[in-house]
């Protein structure tokens, strides 16, 4: 091995390290999008939900399907909504064994998905959904990109870590635009707590000299003093 390809590999190491370092980091939180896999028990009568909080302009891309192991023929159907946090909905199935809604949030907020089973299968036992949730980078079809731009190999895996660099940090940013209003809102409930605290203290004392006043007045009346 030559001294050039002993340094060029070094240096791709110390690269791709400071990401790998971030990516591992972060994949025990919920700053880097990834793929979910979902296993909801819908019961037989009922609604069951999930949620995901979700920033504004992200793709999400969510497959699901109904499993029944014990009568694979005749699989129960059920029917599917989703909302947005401003409740406009965003995807509504019917008599489905499986389904796929993709949309790309134009609200910030808590992105609602339900799911039930139809009415003629209400009696039946509860089933087991299948859920593919992804949301953001883990939504993009890599393969698509490959072909379109015609990079592969160690270009495209960069290429990747590049995407998931700026989804962390687009995160980070409205994790911190989300901190900076909830202080906002607690430094204004604050205040008016405040303002409350000494408006009422000032009613008790009024009333208090009020209620001297009276008494006073009522007792000089009766010449009791």
């Amino acid at each position: 091995m030559s001294k050039g390809m002993f340094f060029g590999g070094r240096g791709r190491a110390a690269l791709l390290l400071p990401i790998i370092w971030v990516l591992c980091f972060t994949s025990k939180s919920n700053i880097l999008p990834v793929a979910e896999a979902i296993w909801l028990t819908i019961p037989s009568s009922g609604t069951k939900c999930v949620s995901e909080e979700i920033q504004n302009n992200v793709v999400v891309l969510v497959d699901y399907y109904v499993i029944d192991e014990k009568n694979p023929d005749h699989i129960p159907t059920i029917s599917a909504r989703v909302t947005s946090p401003f409740g406009n909905n965003l995807h509504h199935n019917e008599n489905a064994t499986h389904g796929q809604f993709a949309f790309t949030t134009s609200e910030s907020g808590k992105y609602l998905a339900c799911f039930w089973k139809d009415g003629r299968h209400q009696q039946d036992s509860e089933l087991t959904l299948g859920l593919d949730w992804k949301i953001g980078i883990a939504a993009k079809d890599w393969d698509s990109v490959a072909k379109k731009e015609k990079i592969e190999g160690v270009e495209l895996v960069l290429r990747r870590l590049q995407g998931i660099v700026e989804s962390i940090h687009g995160n980070l940013i409205y994790l911190k635009d989300r901190e900076a209003d909830m202080r906002e809102v607690s430094e204004r409930t604050n205040a008016r707590v405040a303002w409350f605290s000494i408006m009422s203290l000032g009613v008790c004392i009024v009333v208090s000299i009020v209620q001297l006043w009276y008494l006073k007045r009522y007792f000089l009346k009766k010449k009791l003093i």
